[in-house]
C-alpha cells in the first residue's frame, strides 16, 4: 500500500515534537498515514468523545460513518458537527445500541468515549468486530476488565491506544528527553503526583423522572442502578464510584502513567494508600474527597495526594509530578515543566505548545481543552502510524492497563486498609483473599465481565 507521509508543518510545532516523531519512525518527517480513508465509529458523543474524534478528523482522512450514543440529543448535535467536520460532509448513522452499530457497520477504527464503566464491554466488542480502538483512560472499573482487554487486544492483533496523552505531549516529550534521559536527574529515587483541583461535584439533586430522549438503562449497562436524579453527563457521573475509581482513578492515572513512561517502570512492587471523605460530607457524591497513595519500586517511591478541598501546596503546579533526583528536580504539568538543578547550572523552562494558528477551528469549539489539542492530535497520528506498521503504539493497552489498575488497586488499598501486591500473571493479591475479591467487581445482569481466559 502506497503511503502519505504527513508534512512536518503541518502536524508539528517547536523542536521537541519534531526530535520526537524522528524517534518513532524512520522517516525524518514524520508519522505515516495511510492514503485510503479509514471508517471511523464514535461511541460516547460527548465531551471529550467529540473532541478526539475531531482530533483525529484534523489529522487524518478519515470517514466518520457512525456514532452512538444513548443520549439523543448529544447525539444529534454530535452527527451536525461531524458532518461539518468532515472532508465528505456526510452525516453519520445514528445508533443508540453500540452492538447494532457494530454489526451494521464494518469499521476500521472505533473510539469510545463513553463514562468508565463502559469501556471494557465496548473495547472488547470493538476488537472483536475487527476494529482497532482508541479508548479513553482509565481503561477500566476493576483489574479484571483491564486483564481482559489486553487479552483481547492480543488475540485479535488489533492496535489499541489509550488516551493518556501525556505521552504525546511535546513539552513532555522535551522533558523526557532533554532532561530524563540525558541524567540531567541523576538517579531519582522520590516522586511526588498531586491534583488539587476542586472537581468533585457533591449535589442534593432530587429524583426525578428520565426524559425520553435520554436511555438511562443502557447508560448503567453493567454498573449499579442508581435512582435517576438529573443527566449524568460530565461531572455528575465522576462522583459516583459505581461508574469509576474517583479522582485517583481520573486524575493520577495520568501523572502515575507519565512518571511510569520517564523513568521507564513496570508494575509497582507494593501500593498502599489511607484517605476518604474527610471534609466534603453534606452531598450525594462517594468517591474520596483527600487520598494518599504510595507505589513503591527498588529504591523508589511514587507518592500520590490529591485534595478536592483547600489550596494547591504549589499554586503553579496544582495537577503535576516532580521527579526528585540526586542531581536536580524535574517539575511537570499539562502546561510546563521546569528544571532545576542541585547546586551550580542552568535551570530550564518550558512551556505548553498550543496551535491555535494552525487550527483555527479550535477556537470555535465548546469545551475544547486547547493546551491538550495539540497533544491528541500528536496521539492519533502515533495511533495510525501503529496501524500502518502493524505495531505498538506510545500508549499501548498493555502501559494503559498498568496504570489504571494500579490506581485501582490503591483503592482497594484504601478499603481493606493494608497495603497490596498484585500478582498479574497469576491475577490475584497476594496472600489477601479479599483484596482478591475486589479485583472483579459484580456485573448487573444481564451484563457478563470479560475475562481474559474467554475474550
Amino acid at each position: 500500500m502506497d503511503k502519505l507521509v504527513i508534512n512536518r508543518r503541518r502536524f508539528l510545532q517547536g523542536a521537541a515534537a519534531s526530535l520526537a516523531l524522528a524517534t518513532k519512525s524512520k522517516s525524518a518527517a514524520g508519522f505515516i498515514v495511510p492514503d485510503k480513508k479509514y471508517r471511523v465509529g464514535l461511541i460516547g458523543t460527548g465531551w471529550y468523545g467529540k473532541s478526539d474524534l475531531f482530533r483525529l478528523i484534523q489529522v487524518a482522512p478519515v470517514e466518520v460513518v457512525a456514532l452512538c450514543d444513548v443520549d439523543k440529543n448529544m447525539l444529534t448535535t454530535a452527527a451536525t458537527l461531524v458532518s461539518q467536520r468532515q472532508q465528505s460532509r456526510k452525516t453519520p448513522l445514528l445508533y443508540q445500541d453500540y452492538r447494532k452499530m457494530l454489526a451494521e457497520n464494518h469499521l476500521d477504527i472505533v473510539l469510545i468515549g463513553t463514562p468508565d464503566h463502559w469501556h471494557a464491554l465496548t473495547a472488547i466488542d470493538a476488537i472483536k468486530a475487527g476494529a482497532h480502538v482508541y479508548v479513553q483512560k482509565p481503561i477500566s472499573v476493576d483489574v479484571m476488565e483491564g486483564e481482559a482487554m489486553v487479552a483481547a487486544a492480543r488475540k485479535y492483533n488489533k492496535v489499541v491506544q489509550v488516551g493518556t496523552q501525556r505521552k504525546s505531549t511535546p513539552h513532555l516529550i522535551d522533558a523526557k528527553k532533554n532532561i530524563v534521559d540525558t541524567g540531567l536527574l541523576g538517579k531519582v529515587s522520590h516522586v511526588e503526583m498531586c491534583c488539587y483541583y476542586h472537581m468533585r461535584n457533591n449535589g442534593n439533586p432530587s429524583v426525578q423522572p428520565v426524559p425520553d430522549f435520554f436511555d438511562y438503562e443502557m447508560w448503567t449497562g453493567p454498573a449499579p442502578l442508581r435512582p435517576y436524579d438529573g443527566l449524568p453527563h460530565v461531572r455528575w457521573w465522576r462522583t459516583f464510584m459505581e461508574y469509576g475509581n474517583g479522582i485517583m482513578g481520573d486524575m493520577c492515572i495520568h501523572m502515575f502513567d507519565t512518571v511510569r513512561w520517564m523513568l521507564q517502570l513496570g508494575w509497582p512492587k507494593r501500593i498502599s494508600s489511607t484517605g476518604g471523605i474527610y471534609v466534603q460530607k453534606e452531598g450525594r457524591s462517594n468517591i474520596a474527597d483527600t487520598q494518599s497513595a504510595l507505589f513503591e519500586y527498588d529504591d523508589l517511591n511514587c507518592v500520590w495526594q490529591h485534595r478536592s478541598w483547600g489550596t494547591p501546596a504549589d499554586p503553579d503546579y496544582p495537577w503535576s509530578f516532580k521527579l526528585y533526583g540526586e542531581k536536580g528536580t524535574l517539575e511537570a504539568s499539562t502546561m510546563r515543566y521546569d528544571f532545576i538543578p542541585e547546586g551550580k547550572g542552568d535551570k530550564i523552562h518550558r512551556d505548553v505548545i498550543y496551535e491555535k494558528e494552525k487550527y483555527p477551528e479550535d477556537l470555535a469549539e465548546k469545551d475544547i481543552e486547547l493546551n491538550a489539542a495539540p497533544a491528541t492530535r500528536l496521539h492519533m497520528l502515533n495511533f495510525l502510524d501503529a496501524i500502518e506498521r502493524k505495531g505498538r503504539p506510545v500508549a499501548d493497552i498493555a502501559e494503559g492497563h498498568i496504570s489504571t489498575a494500579s490506581c485501582i488497586l490503591a483503592n482497594i488499598s484504601m478499603k481493606v486498609g493494608r497495603p497490596v501486591v498484585y500478582d498479574p500473571v497469576k491475577h490475584i493479591v497476594v496472600g489477601d483473599a479479599e483484596a482478591t475479591a475486589l479485583l472483579q467487581r459484580p456485573y448487573r445482569q444481564p451484563w457478563q465481565h470479560p475475562h481474559p481466559d474467554n475474550v
